[in-house]
């Protein structure tokens, strides 16, 4: 947990979460691009993304990377 390599992948996996739990939002809905429910997507999307960190985190202890079976190679 104290790598760049973990920080580095724990990033990634959070912007992932936050785009993919945004546009399932606003997909749901098939809503137009002004009619959107723009804050409430991205409530949702940004608590998606901090579970990931937190999850992340407590998942950490076993490996280099973020997930229980992940190992995510050092960074140069």
């Amino acid at each position: 947990m104290l790598t760049r390599a973990f920080w580095k992948a724990t990033t990634e996996r959070a912007v992932r979460t936050f785009a993919q739990s945004t546009l399932a939002i606003l997909g749901a809905g098939s809503f137009g691009l002004l009619d959107a429910p723009w804050q409430a997507a991205a409530s949702t999307g940004g608590l998606a993304a901090v579970l990931a960190v937190l999850t992340a985190i407590a998942t950490s202890g076993g490996s280099e990377g973020p997930g229980l079976t992940e190992t995510v190679t050092k960074v140069r």
